[in-house]
């Protein structure tokens, strides 16, 4: 087993859901960690809500991962508190879901730009700094990326798209000794497209759930990459 305390890492859209998930679960296990987001107060609300024996170990940084400049700062940031990257996760996303004949462009475009020119703009940012740690790239897609439905033209085609970028990306970096995979979750209890978790969403994968699923693919043998993962709630809800 891969021994992670100490280890950094860098969350894109790390202020709720699936990405606050994965922070405490890093923090949980020793790690120091950076989360970004576009939202100042949102972060400032993480933070708080996020728990570590070290204060030290938790970083926010305001960021849109359509800015290429803003989330080269970010990685600028953590080389410069910490050192070194070892965990670059692109988890920055959005769902617009319309009818082909009803989608906007304006729709269209924030999510293609986010959900995958995003996660271009994201590993461009830490490819070096992931280079010398010999670091994980983990992308968070979707089922959606595999299964397609009515009204999702915009959020499938991104989602597809991710699933493809990171698998090739897997077999570029892998020379390099950077290992890459991606994580496509079905129904997650989040704030998803304005979505308010309760008590009803309890049948759903749980952000900690995704968490838990990052902390064993680091401590994984390096010898072994699962490139692709899907994952869904054990019964419907």
């Amino acid at each position: 087993m891969q021994n992670i305390k100490g280890k950094t890492a860098l969350i894109t859209g790390g202020s709720k859901g699936i990405g606050l998930g994965i922070a405490q679960s890093m923090l949980d296990h020793g790690m120091k960690v950076l989360i970004t987001g576009r939202s100042e107060s949102a972060l400032d609300a993480a933070k708080n809500q996020l728990f570590s024996s070290d204060e030290g170990n938790i970083l926010t940084y305001v960021s849109d991962v359509r800015d290429h400049d803003s989330l080269r700062s970010a990685v600028d940031t953590l080389l410069s508190e910490w050192g070194n990257l070892d965990v670059l996760i692109a988890n920055a996303g959005v769902g617009h879901f319309a009818p082909i004949d009803e989608l906007s462009i304006e729709d269209w475009k924030e999510t293609i730009d986010i959900n995958l020119s995003g996660v271009f703009y994201t590993l461009q940012s830490g490819m070096e700094a992931l280079k010398k740690s010999k670091g994980y790239f983990i992308t968070v897609a979707s089922l959606a990326g595999t299964n397609f439905f009515a009204n999702g033209a915009a959020y499938n085609a991104s989602k597809f798209g991710l699933v493809g970028f990171t698998q090739a990306v897997m077999l570029d970096l892998r020379k390099y000794g950077i290992k890459v995979s991606t994580i496509m979750p079905g129904s997650v209890a989040t704030h998803f497209a304005d979505h308010v978790p309760s008590e009803k969403d309890n049948w759903k994968i749980q952000p900690e759930d995704i968490g838990q699923m990052v902390i064993d693919l680091l401590q994984m043998h390096p010898r072994t990459l699962p490139s692709k993962i899907e994952v869904r709630p054990s019964m419907p809800g």
